[in-house]
């Protein structure tokens, strides 16, 4: 009899253990949810990033941001999970990197566009370009795609159904006004400015010439544009509380506002 004793309050002490241990990991992941870890390219988008930080402590969140240099390295680090979410991708780049490795992630919302443009120096709108006229667009594909779209979005041309962001001018099935498309090398293309009626140019060769989309550009990428940049975590913390309360944070009109200087207007909201 003693020795059954012995065994049932061996028993009832262990489930007590287990009980108390069960609490305290319940308790670890609340207080988890407190903090959070982010991966972010070094330089500009970090700088941005930081306005998160302090937004999303108003909101009793602890953020620390991880830097990276290259654009491998934080997404091998979401998926080792050294980092929670991260902040530096656009969905094309997001898609070839889960092909191409395997990646269990989920899209959990959007940061900004970093936006192609297109500029003029002889129109004043999209509805001055003249029959005929000449549109300059990058030749590499993923930008060529890009502007080809951008133009379909302006009624100029219209796509095949489907061909999306991997067109090409096979695509065109409509030009009702016959411009002439121009592919040309990315940094040639402020230089063409002075020959043909519109250049379709991305941020980096723009501001090299003194040119921004939010004040120069003739049209610009919006927030539905498929180059948007994303807030990517794992598919186990998609949901997790941590991650939604980081993406109130950074959709915020400070971050938005801090974007906006640092980048010189070359940023479209993505939210």
């Amino acid at each position: 009899m003693k020795t059954t004793i012995k065994t049932l309050l061996a028993t009832l002490g262990l489930a007590s253990t287990l009980a108390l241990t069960g609490c305290g990991e319940k308790e670890a992941a609340v207080q988890d949810n407190s903090k959070i870890t982010v991966g972010v390219m070094a330089g500009e988008e970090a700088q941005v990033a930081e306005y998160a930080v302090q937004e999303a402590k108003k909101l009793g969140l602890e953020v620390k941001l991880i830097t990276f240099t290259d654009y491998v390295s934080p997404n091998a680090a979401l998926a080792d999970g050294s980092v929670d979410v991260n902040a530096f991708q656009h969905k094309p780049y997001l898609d070839a990197q889960i092909k191409d490795r395997g990646y269990e992630f989920a899209i959990a919302g959007n940061t900004f566009v970093y936006p192609i443009a297109a500029y003029s120096y002889k129109l004043d709108s999209v509805e001055d370009l003249p029959e005929g006229g000449k549109i300059a667009v990058p030749n590499n594909p993923s930008n060529l795609g890009r502007s080809l779209v951008l133009l379909e979005q302006q009624g100029i041309i219209k796509l095949k159904e489907g061909a999306g962001i991997n067109a090409t001018k096979l695509d065109i099935v409509e030009n009702p006004k016959n411009v002439e498309i121009i592919e040309l090398e990315t940094p040639q293309l402020p230089r063409s400015l002075e020959d043909v009626d519109i250049a379709i140019i991305n941020n980096t060769f723009a501001a090299g010439v003194g040119l921004t989309p939010s004040k120069d550009g003739l049209f610009v990428e919006d927030k539905e544009s498929p180059y948007v940049n994303l807030i990517v975590a794992r598919k186990d913390n998609v949901d997790a509380e941590n991650v939604k309360t980081f993406i109130q944070a950074y959709q915020t009109d400070a971050v938005y506002n801090a974007a906006m200087e640092v980048f010189d207007g070359a940023v479209v909201k993505g939210w």
